[in-house]
């Protein structure tokens, strides 16, 4: 019995590690120290190519949340579908510079629509894993980003380029039945992450 135990924890601990590991922000090209010394940053949030689920491509997720709801009840899919794309906007992006920026007050630093700052942040969305809550089962969300700074005059010099998978999301108490809500959880841990990095380097 002890082994068995001994079996589970050994288990859960490199899962664990594991997913510390895969939320890890990494650096792929380029050097971000650049932007430590500027006071605001501009940002974008790119979902033109993403893969959803068990779907490489958002579209095929779509169509197939759309034709199911729809073959449930006329209409219902197009209203789905509405709320998919209203969440980036209404949900996903406020939480994500909700942490970020708070992350990043006590450095003297702000990001948001600044088209005047001298360099832009694109997150892009890379991957989206919805996740589930059933009441008895559930299985948090979770996100894959790619952040791109590029010089905001000079949208080609592109000077550093980060990447940061599964991040996972849920909401504490386990309330999270809607996917608008498990989601925005990974974009707000996502900001708050980048936020963290960034502050290092100040």
């Amino acid at each position: 019995m002890k082994l068995k135990l001994s079996f589970v924890l050994v288990a859960f601990l490199v899962s664990g590690f594991g997913a510390v590991n895969a939320q890890k922000i990494v650096l792929e090209s380029g050097d971000g120290s650049v932007i430590k010394a500027e006071k605001k940053l501009n940002i974008e949030f790119d979902y033109s190519e993403f893969g959803v689920g068990k779907f490489p491509k958002e579209a095929d997720y779509v169509k197939s949340k759309k034709d199911e709801y729809n073959a449930k009840e006329p209409g219902r899919g197009d209203k789905w579908h509405e709320s998919w794309i209203g969440d980036r906007k209404n949900r996903f992006e406020p939480k994500f510079l909700e942490l970020i920026n708070k992350g990043l007050e006590k450095k003297g630093m702000m990001v948001g629509s600044n088209p005047d700052a001298k360099y832009t942040l694109v997150v892009k969305t890379t991957f989206l894993e919805p996740g589930f809550n059933v009441g008895v089962m559930k299985r948090p969300a979770s996100v894959s980003f790619k952040y791109i700074f590029y010089e905001t005059a000079n949208p080609s010099n592109v000077v550093a380029v980060y990447f940061q998978n599964t991040v996972p999301g849920s909401q504490f108490g386990g309330y999270d039945f809607d996917v608008g809500t498990r989601v925005a959880e990974s974009y707000a841990k996502g900001g708050k992450m980048l936020a963290a990095m960034i502050s290092k380097m100040k």
